[in-house]
């Protein structure tokens, strides 16, 4: 039984110590070949400039993590800067020969989780890397799959488990630092207010209660109810509530419309959003129709933004489509005995500019698709 369970005591110390102290436990040799693995499969995985500083940012933290001496760092930080590459497969067989992973490989999903979860925060990236290291080790990534859903039954039990004046207190803090929240997110500005409506207190998973905490996962997590209840806000809504009911009460910039609209009912530390990235009139007219096949993960989602240009860019592609159509169709006729007649008539001035059909809608949606870009970062 792998669900997870709150402890106390000695009993919770007992369990915290397999996930949280692996990095102590494995040999020096396999702590070495965990961190180079990760260090490389971060090059692999986001080698883009713009990257690098989550590059740098991972490794050095995870250098610490891991307990390994200062020495090492330049080594890590060469593996992650995309040198060594080629060395994957031996550092994944050194670590997998450690006597701590012979019997339970998955500890390393389990322990880099946790890491990934220390400050509240579930980058996107980290889970990649987290799935990453668990195919190079061989690990089904089902048993990644069983730890997140375990450590979210924990931290809905903790949110049960607050008692009446912490939420009072809870909600105080809140209202105080709503609009902190806010501007740190983007969702307002000084003079404008609130221009995002919001559920469940603390609406995005993705924003972090900043709770320094380090989180257990297989055994039982190692979390007070206030920690708790802190990351559990952060990672999916005080009230679970996700990110149903994020929508924009008024516009913001050059944004009229963006809203979250769920794909499924179900609740996971890893959601999936889908962007639409234009719209098509009939089965095709709605942002959900497209992504009802989508199976990224229990909790999905499909962002709804600017209907009405998109909207404008579907029908400027079926004109661009159908005037291509039409282009060849003609030139079809060419090679049959109506080609004279062909040649003799003058092409439609709508198919010789059938371009700029597409500039405008098309330049618009670009423009717009920047603007929504950033304040869905």
């Amino acid at each position: 039984d792998l669900a997870l369970k709150q402890h106390s005591g000695s009993e919770q110390a007992a369990t915290k110590e397999p996930c949280v102290l692996l990095g102590q436990r494995l040999g020096e040799p396999g702590r070495f070949a965990y961190a180079a693995l990760c260090g490389i499969s971060l090059a692999y995985l986001f080698p883009e400039e713009e990257q690098s500083s989550f590059r740098m940012e991972f490794i050095e933290g995870f250098v610490k993590w891991l307990d390994l001496p200062d020495t090492v760092l330049p080594a890590m930080t060469a593996f992650a800067s995309g040198l060594g590459g080629e060395g994957a497969e031996t550092f994944a067989q050194i670590l997998l020969k450690d006597p701590i992973l012979k019997e339970n490989p998955a500890a390393i999903t389990q322990n880099l989780l946790s890491f990934s979860l220390r400050d509240g925060y579930y980058d996107a990236r980290a889970r990649v890397l987290i799935c990453h290291i668990t195919w190079l080790l061989r690990i089904p990534l089902e048993e990644l799959e069983v730890l997140e859903e375990s450590l979210l039954e924990t931290l809905k039990e903790q949110k049960e488990e607050e008692s009446e004046t912490a939420e009072i207190s809870r909600k105080k803090k809140e209202r105080r630092k709503k609009l902190k929240r806010y501007l740190l997110i983007g969702l307002a500005t000084v003079g404008g207010g609130t221009v995002i409506g919001l559920t469940g207190g603390l609406a995005a998973p993705l924003v972090a209660a900043g709770a320094a905490t380090v989180i257990g996962s297989a055994g039982a997590a190692a979390l007070g109810s206030t920690a708790g209840i802190a990351v559990m806000a952060s990672l999916f809504g005080a009230a679970g509530a996700g990110l149903t009911g994020y929508k924009m009460k008024k516009r913001v910039g050059a944004i009229e419309e963006f809203e979250f609209l769920p794909l499924t009912e179900g609740k996971q530390l890893h959601i999936t959003i889908a962007i639409t990235g234009w719209l098509c009139a009939g089965k095709y007219g709605s942002f959900t129709a497209p992504w009802s096949s989508l199976l990224q993960s229990s909790e999905q989602y499909c962002l709804a933004w600017e209907s009405k240009y998109l909207m404008e860019l579907g029908n400027a592609l079926d004109t661009l489509l159908n005037g291509f159509v039409n282009i060849m169709a003609q030139e079809a006729l060419k090679f049959t005995v109506l080609s004279g007649i062909v040649t003799a008539l003058a092409w439609p001035a709508s198919l010789l500019t059938v371009a700029s059909v597409i500039d405008n809608p098309w330049g618009v949606c670009l423009h717009r698709s920047a603007e929504v870009g950033k304040h869905l970062a």
